[in-house]
C-alpha cells in the first residue's frame, strides 16, 4: 500500500492532503522523515505524522444530517460549532467529504476512508448531489436554460446538471461540480435569495427521515452504492421532504 493511501486509510484526510504531508516533510517512518511518494509501508513499520503515530483503522462512513450554523470543519477560528460537536468522541479520526457552508443543511458524509473520499469529490468523477432549494419569490421557468447553460462566478463557469420544481418556490437542483457557496451565488446573480438550502442526496445516497443532527453509519448495501457510483436521477415533482422539527 502506497504511503499516501496508507495514511489516508489511517484516518489522515484524502490522498491529496497525504501527499501534501509527505511534501511537508510531516511524515516519518521508523524514525526517518520520509518524503517518497512511492514508499510501501509494511506491517511491522512505524508511521508517524507530526511525531504521532498512526494506524490504519478499518474503513468507516457515516451520514450526518448537518443542521443550519454548524461548520463543515474540525475547528473554526471564530469558535462556531462544528459538526465534529454532534459526533462522539470515538469518530475523532473521521473527516468530512466535501463540505456545506453554516446556513446550509443536510447530507453530509464523514469517513476515515481516504480512497471513497477521492472518488466523491474529485472533479472528474461527476457525482451528482441534490438539492432543495427555496426561494424568496417565485420562480420564473424562462430563467432555467440560463442556469443551465452556466453562469460565470469569479472567472469559474457554474452551471447546474438538472432543475426540477416540486412548487412555486421550491425547487430541486443538481450539481456535477463543486464551488463554494455555488447554489447561492448563481440565484443571487439571476436576482433571487435562497432562504433555506438542504442537500437530499450525494450519488445514490438519500438523506431520507435522518433527523437534525444526528448520525447514523451507511449500511453495506450503501457504501457498495456509493463505491460504483451508479447513476441517480430526481423524483417525480410530488416528491417532497417530511417537515422536521
Amino acid at each position: 500500500m502506497r504511503l499516501n493511501r496508507f495514511l489516508a486509510a489511517a484516518g489522515n484526510g484524502s490522498r491529496r492532503h497525504c501527499d501534501e504531508l509527505i511534501a511537508a516533510g510531516r511524515v516519518s517512518i521508523n524514525g526517518k522523515t520520509c518524503t517518497d511518494f512511492s514508499a510501501q509501508p509494511g506491517a511491522r513499520d512505524h508511521v508517524k505524522v507530526n511525531g504521532k503515530l498512526v494506524h490504519v483503522a478499518p474503513p468507516f462512513t457515516i451520514m450526518l444530517h448537518k443542521p443550519a450554523g454548524f461548520v463543515s470543519t474540525r475547528r473554526d477560528p471564530n469558535v462556531r460549532d462544528t459538526v465534529f460537536d454532534l459526533l462522539p468522541a470515538k469518530f475523532s479520526r473521521l473527516f468530512n467529504i466535501g463540505r456545506l457552508d453554516a446556513q446550509t443543511e443536510g447530507l453530509l458524509l464523514l469517513t476515515n476512508d481516504g480512497d471513497l473520499a477521492q472518488s466523491l469529490t474529485h472533479p472528474r468523477y461527476k457525482i451528482e448531489k441534490e438539492y432543495e432549494v427555496t426561494l424568496d419569490r417565485r420562480w420564473d421557468p424562462e430563467l432555467t436554460s440560463k442556469l443551465l447553460r452556466g453562469i460565470y462566478l469569479d472567472g469559474e463557469q457554474a452551471r447546474i446538471a438538472r432543475l426540477h420544481s416540486v412548487s412555486p418556490v421550491r425547487l430541486r437542483v443538481v450539481l456535477r461540480q463543486g464551488i463554494n457557496r455555488q447554489i447561492r451565488r448563481i440565484f443571487e446573480a439571476v436576482g433571487y435569495r435562497v432562504k433555506h438550502l438542504i442537500r437530499v442526496r450525494i450519488a445514490n445516497l438519500r438523506l431520507g427521515d435522518l433527523a437534525r443532527g444526528h448520525w447514523r453509519p451507511l449500511t453495506k448495501r450503501e457504501l457498495q452504492s456509493l463505491e460504483g457510483r451508479a447513476p441517480a436521477s430526481l423524483g417525480p415533482a410530488s416528491q417532497e421532504l417530511r417537515p422536521r422539527r
